[in-house]
């Protein structure tokens, strides 16, 4: 019987990844001032988190005040999780059940290169 519990679990995932691979998603992206890029349409399954970083970077409005110079100056935040450039949207993506899709609102944290700890200063201060 355990058997049989199994293999239901792995069509019922297999029934999941078929739908996703077909699925448009809308993702909006809400910067440090509250304005917002998008919302943009995708493949849920196609996009990885690293391709909406470089559209992010692209379409970034040229009147802020912070602006990212390439795509490893920026995280993504979705669900309180920043996300993995590895991973495509469907992966990140919160489980709502049922509900109808609406726009992905991820937001955007720029880091700058330059502003992040050197891990050999650490290194030099301890005793």
């Amino acid at each position: 019987e355990e058997t049989k519990v199994e293999g239901t679990r792995e069509e019922e995932r297999a029934d999941a990844g078929a739908g996703a691979e077909e699925e448009e998603v809308e993702v909006k992206f809400r910067l440090f001032d509250g304005s917002d890029i998008g919302p943009i349409r995708c493949n849920a399954a196609a996009t990885t988190v690293a391709a909406l970083k470089d559209r992010v970077v692209a379409d970034w409005p040229k009147d802020k005040t912070i602006v990212p110079k390439s795509a490893n100056d920026v995280k993504l935040i979705s669900g309180g999780k920043i996300l993995e450039n590895d991973k495509n949207i469907a992966q990140c993506r919160a489980p709502f059940g049922d509900l109808p899709s609406t726009v992905i609102t991820m937001h955007v944290v720029v880091q700058p290169s330059s502003a992040k700890s050197k891990p050999g200063k650490l290194k030099n201060n301890v005793h």
